[in-house]
């Protein structure tokens, strides 16, 4: 363990201290690690040591997962950060906005089928013998498969966004 010169404040951090501060197991640590979330290195015996701003990426990991962010999304935003120092609050803010962004874009998709699950959804799937207000005819099975309702939504928000400055 490497420690500060008051022998207080340790600047390594164990895998097991890490899962101890951060709340996980520590097989979710290694999982992190695999999927390149946080690193570590080895020390002269072979174990695993984390700086102490393991901490602190750790829990925005924890944070986005919450959210609803896929690791994958996770991963890719903090590879452009450095790993050799702590995340700012300047990082933090960044990584946010992206999230919220995203985080806003679920609100409104889960709010539109939430409002719209008493009725058809506009699947196009037949399933529904008679749907005169959405689906008369099976109009929308002949535009494709899935939730065509919805994704028409969903892109002409999008496309809406995108078209105001």
């Amino acid at each position: 363990m490497t420690k500060t010169p008051d022998e207080r404040i340790q600047l390594e951090l164990s895998v097991g201290d890490v899962a101890r501060r951060s709340g996980l197991a520590v097989s979710a640590l290694h999982f992190y690690e695999d999927k390149g979330l946080i690193q570590s290195h080895r020390n002269r015996g072979n174990q695993r040591r984390y700086p102490r701003s393991v901490l602190r990426r750790v829990a925005i990991i924890k944070v986005a997962q919450k959210t609803g962010v896929p690791l994958a999304e996770i991963r890719d935003a903090l590879s452009v950060l450095p790993h050799d120092r702590p995340l700012t609050a300047q990082d933090w803010r960044k990584l946010s906005e992206i999230w919220k962004r995203q985080l806003d874009e679920r609100i409104a998709g889960l709010t539109a089928l939430r409002d719209q699950l008493t009725g058809c959804i506009g699947c196009g799937c037949l399933s529904m013998q008679d749907c005169p207000l959405r689906n008369p005819h099976d109009v929308l099975g002949e535009k494709g498969e899935g939730p065509i309702l919805l994704e028409e939504e969903k892109t002409s928000r999008t496309l809406k966004e995108i078209a105001t400055p």
